[in-house]
């Protein structure tokens, strides 16, 4: 396998495409299979140059249905009442933890931003 890596971008980038192409194909004979291959390579190419990041994508692909599994759980629970999830302090404090940190992730971000505009105005 480290010998792949040896081999040149030019030549490893086509066989990749032909054998995702072949394999996609070969699963249901589908041309709706191609496109939405097709598709879903622009979007990662097109996040992969906006710069978001590859593993929380995954990540929250793979926890999402055992997310909403518990919610739907914890209204059964509560009869469709969300007071659940703020009636008793630990909801509270997970929930002002996430708040927190969505706050100060989106304050970091902007204040990135803000430095790189305020560098690259003209004085």
């Amino acid at each position: 396998m480290v010998q792949v890596t040896k081999i040149p971008f030019r030549f490893l980038f086509p066989l990749i495409i032909l054998i995702c192409t072949i394999g996609v194909y070969s699963v249901n004979n589908s041309r709706f299979d191609l496109w939405v291959m097709l598709i879903f390579g622009v979007v990662g190419y097109v996040l992969k140059k906006s710069g978001y990041e590859f593993p929380p994508l995954v990540l929250a692909y793979i926890l999402t249905p055992l997310m909403e599994q518990s919610l739907r759980q914890s209204l059964i629970m509560s009869g469709g009442r969300f007071t659940i999830f703020v009636g008793r302090p630990i909801p509270c404090i997970c929930l002002g933890l996430a708040v927190l940190l969505l706050v100060s992730a989106s304050m970091t971000r902007f204040k990135k931003k803000r430095e790189i505009l305020v560098e690259e105005s003209p004085d």
